[in-house]
């Protein structure tokens, strides 16, 4: 699938693109290029002492913002597929700085875009969040604009050969300024830090995240906004698990924040089908209908008024299984 391909992923030197590096690494052994596109200097430097590009000389480090047109039209030259990871993704700072977090969600959403039409890549994959179904907060709402801008890009590709598509999951477990990392820094004072006692979310490991990609990037039509199939947990069972000696002391939720996170609304499911492993939200007035769509994949629509919620979930990770979760993250 990627062998002989170029890849670009944006905000590549974070979580997911240093796992989706590792794994393209290990398991397309013939791709041609993977170009990792960010702004911050020395994190390029810190995943080059891991991935270095004189031992895989298919690998790039080049320094860019999404903000930056011009640069994204330079970068994504000879490239064939876009990831698109980089965001501005910290509920409160995104509160505090609105028109930043702006800047990058949105604008460089759109500068991505315009940089892929311009040049001859032909797939993209932009990574989305559950906090744009239904927003409640700036961060959400700029990913929900985001996911948006990707959907209709396809509608103003004219010949191209080129397809958008958007994943949308939850947490994903253990990244940076996460809620287990979090804890396992607060461990020592005795006492973590509960939100709500009520409050639940979606989980996802990175290997996971990484895998729905590629999965994306080998059989997405385009317009899809594709979500996973995960399991949720209880805020309090994840305190828990990473610290049973510990007090839980409910401070109240911050600015922005929901009790539960949701992927697919009610009124989602009037585009929504299932994939068996995936869900996916389908453009309304697309260049595709939902059953055209089912004719060519073997989805089934969903119910009307079907949602997916982390708090009505029908699966749970318990406190044992997140306790042997944990112990595998690095």
């Amino acid at each position: 699938m990627l062998n002989g391909k170029s890849i670009l992923i944006t905000g590549g030197t974070g979580s997911f693109g240093k796992a989706f590096v590792a794994e393209v690494l290990k398991s397309y052994p013939d791709v041609k290029r993977i170009v990792v596109f960010s702004r911050d200097e020395l994190k390029q430097f810190e995943m080059a002492q891991i991935f270095d590009p004189t031992e895989h000389r298919c690998l790039r480090y080049f320094i860019g913002d999404v903000r930056d047109a011009s640069r994204l039209r330079r970068a994504m030259e000879g490239i064939d597929i876009v990831v698109h990871a980089a965001a501005l993704k910290q509920v409160p700072a995104a509160e505090y700085n609105p028109f930043e977090c702006i800047q990058t969600n949105v604008i460089g959403a759109q500068n991505v875009i315009e940089a892929c039409l311009d040049t001859k890549v032909q797939t993209v994959v932009a990574l989305s969040t559950d906090k744009a179904a239904a927003p409640i907060n700036l961060y959400g709402a700029t990913k929900l604009c985001s996911d948006k801008l990707f959907v209709a890009a396809n509608l103003i590709k004219g010949f191209r050969d080129i397809r958008f598509s958007v994943v949308r999951y939850g947490n994903v477990m253990g990244s940076r300024g996460s809620v287990i990392p979090f804890f396992q820094q607060r461990k020592a004072t005795g006492v973590l830090p509960i939100t709500d006692p009520e409050m639940t979310r979606f989980n996802i490991s990175l290997a996971e995240g990484v895998e729905m990609v590629l999965w994306t990037i080998d059989n997405s039509l385009g317009g899809e906004i594709l979500v996973p199939k995960i399991p949720s947990y209880r805020i309090t069972d994840v305190a828990e698990a990473i610290a049973p000696e510990c007090q839980q002391k409910v401070v109240g939720i911050r600015p922005g924040e929901k009790i539960h996170e949701e992927m697919i609304t009610a009124s989602d499911s009037y585009n929504t089908v299932d994939l068996g492993r995936f869900y996916a939200i389908l453009p309304s007035g697309g260049r595709y209908s939902v059953d055209s769509y089912c004719a060519s994949t073997g989805a089934v629509p969903v119910q009307p008024g079907f949602s997916y919620n982390s708090g009505a979930n029908d699966s749970f990770l318990d406190v044992a299984e997140l306790r042997e979760l944990i112990a595998t993250l690095d």
